[in-house]
């Protein structure tokens, strides 16, 4: 740990340089958070299972990459498998393998680990001095309210869903109590954990980022909002993400069937076995167009007049964030994100899970008042509270700097 000296003059006061680890079996948010971080300054490793050459087109220099490429290729492999066959394969083998890798891989002497939920068991059961400050992100809820959820659910549509094995829930549990610390990403996720005991002083939200510049929108895709909004033409609907069931795609039908003589719908993202069956019936509401290159989604929200997210359980969700940056009024649930920025009847409204009803009144109430949803629109423009990632880097580091000092008091 390295402190450097930026002088009072600049105003920035001392930045402390840290190494950190950052393990991720994917891509999730982490080589995002690398990036950042690098920006600052901070020394990163990533480990990953994405080819080096890949991790540096996302701005990470292939000198800050270690990478587990064959796991890559069969994980890939297996999930395309898995959009036939329906079922995880070898799941508890991969996750194993991963977490045996990373555990050889990771430095012993950086300043900070920050490893992916389900990958870090091997690794934090190392013995440590104490120094290194070990942390956990657990990107959605508790595992075991996501458990219970898609549990719930299955019983209320009749279709066998695709949640968490008992294996990983056991798993989970065992790293959360393992780690130094847990990171969420949102209250929703926190509350998760503090209702099943977790100590709150462990568990601390670091919220996603996005890049704000990119989804954006112009003050041409603006002006045509407005103007679309203003001339009683049907309002345009949009709903990102995974068409599946823990994304409320059983309400988003609902939704759809009640309003689709009134207004277009839209859906971008990925059908998964278990809700194919219901791509026929959807065809007959909604525009279905099938998952497109992050690069290429800004379209789609500057297409759009309504952002309409009935998600189940999320423990952020990207997409909310980049309907923001681009200047969309939101209607999501409290599962999610969506609670800890939006503005209630200034940038969107949150509204219960579950609850079609509630998301139909809502939508036609924006039908029905032209008037002030164009003045809600203004302001979901002006006010964008996307972050980019660069807060977000920059709460990270803040965060694990004073988490590290507490410990170290306590050791001495």
């Amino acid at each position: 740990m390295t402190k450097v000296d930026f002088g009072s003059e600049a105003g920035a006061g001392t930045f402390v340089r840290k190494s950190f680890d950052i393990v991720v079996h994917g891509r999730f948010h982490g080589f995002a958070l690398a990036r950042a971080l690098i920006a600052m300054g901070h020394d990163v490793m990533v480990h990953t299972n994405y080819p080096a050459f890949v991790v540096e087109r996302f701005g990470v220099p292939r000198s800050c990459v270690k990478t587990f490429v064959s796991h890559g290729l069969v994980s890939r492999a297996l999930n395309t498998m898995q959009r036939w066959v329906g079922k995880n394969i070898l799941d508890a083998q991969l996750h194993r393998s991963f977490g045996r890798w990373a555990a050889r891989s990771v430095r012993r002497d950086s300043d900070v680990v920050y490893g992916f939920s389900g990958v870090m068991e091997e690794f934090l059961r190392i013995p440590s001095d104490g120094r290194q400050l070990r942390t956990l992100v657990r990107g959605s809820a508790h595992i075991e309210e996501q458990a219970r959820i898609l549990t719930d659910e299955a019983q209320r549509v009749g279709v066998a869903l695709d949640r968490p094995s008992q294996w990983k829930i056991d798993r989970e549990r065992r790293e959360y109590a393992l780690a130094d610390h847990v990171f969420v990403l949102s209250e929703f996720a926190r509350t998760t954990f503090i209702d099943r005991g977790f100590d709150p002083s462990r568990v601390t939200i670091n919220a996603l980022g996005v890049d704000v510049r990119h989804f954006r929108s112009t003050e041409i895709t603006l002006a045509a909002r407005r103007a679309r909004i203003l001339s009683n033409a049907p309002l345009r609907v949009l709903n990102v993400g995974t068409f599946s069931f823990r994304k409320g795609i059983h309400d988003f039908l609902e939704i759809t069937a009640e309003l689709s003589n009134i207004m277009e719908f839209r859906f971008v993202g990925d059908t998964p076995p278990e809700s194919a069956h219901l791509l026929e019936r959807a065809s007959k509401t909604l525009e279905m167009i099938d998952r497109v290159a992050e690069g290429s989604l800004a379209e789609h929200y500057a297409w759009a007049d309504i952002f309409v997210f009935p998600t189940l359980e999320d423990g952020f969700a990207a997409v909310l964030l980049q309907a923001a940056a681009a200047g969309l009024p939101i209607i999501s649930t409290g599962n999610s994100s969506a609670p800890d920025f939006l503005e209630e009847g200034h940038t969107g409204w949150v509204v219960p899970i579950r609850n079609a009803p509630a998301f139909i009144a809502r939508l036609r109430w924006c039908h029905d008042n032209r008037q002030e949803l164009a003045v809600i629109a203004m302001e979901a423009s002006r006010r964008t509270q996307a972050r980019d990632w660069s807060t977000m880097a920059s709460e990270f580091s803040d965060t694990t700097q004073k988490i590290s000092v507490a410990r170290s008091a306590e050791l001495a």
